[in-house]
């Protein structure tokens, strides 16, 4: 049996092609859904993330700066 000759079946399928072409006319006048610009923002957000979480921990003095002191002690 042809599968559009169900009215209900055939109704839905205008429905989902009306639904494409509005979707075709948004994305050819710039329009970018919500989704579309998370993926785009997903991997800065991760870069941030991890950026933070590799930074050394709020209160601890940094490497350098701990040799820069004892530099300066032994110096002194």
């Amino acid at each position: 049996m042809y599968p559009y000759m169900n009215e209900d079946v055939a109704w839905q399928r205008l429905k989902d092609l009306q639904q494409e072409m509005d979707n075709s006319r948004r994305w050819a006048a710039g329009e970018r859904p919500a989704w579309f610009r998370w993926a785009f923002q997903l991997p800065a957000s991760l870069a941030r993330l991890a950026a933070v979480r590799l930074s050394p921990a709020r209160g601890e003095p940094d490497v350098r700066d701990t040799a820069e002191a004892e530099a300066e002690s032994d110096a002194a």
